[in-house]
């Protein structure tokens, strides 16, 4: 039996009930001074294209769910599992699982958190009129009747989830995984408030209309500027927040953003200027940080008809990630600690073991005139050549990893076209395969290796180069059902490789600068989930 409780009781607490965290003069567990200013604003790399939980599909809009909505279940600071608008879980068999809702769950209006609210969110997130880009997500968790409900042949209310009463929650699975409470933290699993959903539709995420149940509410919003949530009341633990305000700044340019968070004008950003961190921590080494990131860099290959007809051949797709010099992009462009990847699932995944990949074991000279054979194999090369379309999103690393990348691939006979969009075109043009090889990253939505390899299952919808492989996809299949999926994760990954169905480049780090006086940011977390109510701002004298 498989039984979880745990009580949403912490030492904050032990702190009055009759005036929040941040109203005192130190905080209530630490004895840390707080400053009067308890405010936490931040950089954001792109435009979120939305922050309705079952559209999100990046990181960006990501962490924004996290402040606003609340799932079953959060993480701590180390990324363990805590109670969120569940108090307890728990399974006999990991495949019937049952939730109990906390009673103070609030909607930001008011309304209690109900398990219909649940219901109502995971049958909309699976349902194809939705179109959510996660809907394969559901089908990821073995929820029962979930292919048939995102395929369309099954009505959204045959989805296996299903509200007891108000404060109960079972779900049901078509077969045992014991990590499905880990699935339920992402995003596309937190609430939905159905009321106004129905009643404003595609517009019920505009500031003067959204409720939401995290600990933030949405005030107000500028598209490609900013956005700026402020605390909200009816949250269970509010009184235990003492952030009270969030702003976060769209901005393109690296090298801008880290001058405007040198000016004092920001408190955190991420995705450092390429190279820029062994100055940054050298200079300020409380305010430059690299942790273990689980996301892995690649780029995508359209095999599909509208991609270049020279990538349909492995052996090209091959060629090109030979030819990458994975140390020139990790030790002299990035400089952060970020790990080269010869395989798709980051180094740092809980229980996984980097497979032994031939070519990874071989020196850059070897893999250049090997990439150089396959490519006149192939019938390619100074005297055939290629001009590939290579797109990514605005970033001025992203640009530099593709020009050095383009200079690598010349000595093959390839000449790349590198093309720059704005996020949410980048994310169209590539979601509708307009493109021949595309900048991408993966993030694991939960600490498992599955997370990252069935990615490049033929069914998943953020696979965008439309890898498919009927091994792969069994594979996969057969690993939910077994006790121990490492040896088959291992043969997957060969297959990946031996397909060459990405081109893997590095294993990330999150690297990023903190203002000094931002304490509990979590940093152990390898998923780099953060919640802005756990952290708070101490006073400089």
């Amino acid at each position: 039996m498989t039984k979880f409780r745990i009580l949403a009781t912490t030492a904050l607490l032990t702190q009055t009930a009759f005036a929040p965290a941040w109203a005192a003069e130190t905080h209530p567990v630490t004895g840390e001074p707080l400053a009067a200013d308890q405010t936490f604003e931040y950089r954001l790399l792109d435009q979120f294209p939305s922050i309705d939980p079952q559209l999100i599909e990046e990181t960006v809009g990501g962490h924004l769910a996290r402040q606003l909505f609340e799932g079953l279940l959060t993480q701590n600071a180390d990324g363990t599992l805590r109670p969120g608008v569940a108090e307890e879980w728990s399974s006999e068999d990991n495949q019937t699982w049952t939730f109990k809702l906390r009673e103070d769950a609030r909607w930001s209006n008011g309304d209690p958190v109900t398990a219909q609210d649940f219901v109502f969110a995971w049958q909309r997130a699976a349902d194809p009129a939705t179109a959510s880009e996660y809907a394969w997500y559901v089908e990821l968790s073995q929820i029962t009747n979930a292919s048939a409900v995102t395929s369309g042949e099954a009505d959204p209310s045959e989805l296996g989830v299903r509200a007891i009463d108000d404060r109960t929650l079972e779900v049901s699975l078509a077969r045992p995984l014991p990590y499905f409470p880990q699935m339920t933290v992402h995003y596309t699993f937190m609430p939905t408030h159905p009321p106004t959903v129905e009643a404003h539709g595609a517009a019920w995420t505009n500031p003067a209309n959204i409720v939401s149940n995290g600990a933030y509410v949405l005030e107000d919003m500028a598209v490609n500027e900013f956005v700026r949530l402020v605390q909200n009341p009816e949250y269970w633990g509010a009184e235990d927040v003492i952030i009270t305000e969030i702003t976060g700044y769209v901005i393109n340019d690296a090298n801008q953003a880290l001058n405007r968070f040198q000016a004092g004008e920001f408190d955190m950003m991420d995705d450092l200027p390429a190279g820029s961190y062994p100055r940054l921590e050298e200079e300020m080494p409380d305010v430059a940080h690299s942790v273990p990131r689980l996301c892995s860099y690649y780029y995508t290959v359209n095999q599909t008809e509208t991609g270049h007809e020279a990538l349909q051949d492995p052996r090209v797709r091959t060629a090109l990630s030979y030819m990458i010099n994975r140390d020139v992009i990790t030790d002299q462009v990035l400089k952060a600690g970020q790990a080269p990847a010869y395989s798709f699932t980051h180094w740092a995944t809980a229980d996984f073991e980097l497979p032994e990949i031939d070519y990874a074991l071989w020196s850059q000279e070897e893999r250049m005139e090997k990439a150089k054979a396959l490519m006149e194999e192939a019938g390619y090369g100074p005297d055939n050549p290629i001009e590939l379309d290579l797109i990514y999103n605005t970033s001025e690393n992203h640009k530099q990893i593709a020009t050095v990348v383009s200079q690598m691939w010349r000595p093959l006979g390839v000449t790349t076209k590198l093309s720059n969009y704005e996020w949410q075109s980048y994310l169209e043009i590539r979601g509708n395969q307009n493109f021949d090889i595309a900048r991408s990253a993966w993030c694991g939505d939960y600490n498992e290796a599955s997370t990252f390899l069935d990615l490049l299952t033929t069914r998943n919808a953020n696979n965008d180069g439309k890898y498919s492989n009927e091994k792969v996809d069994q594979l996969m299949l057969d690993s939910v059902t077994m006790s121990d999926p490492q040896p088959t994760y291992a043969e997957v990954e060969k297959i990946l490789a031996e397909d060459m169905a990405v081109l893997p480049i590095y294993h990330y780090t999150q690297n990023f600068v903190l203002d000094p006086t931002i304490r509990n940011w979590p940093t152990e977390n390898v998923e780099n989930n953060w919640y802005v109510r756990d952290i708070y701002r101490v006073a400089t004298d």
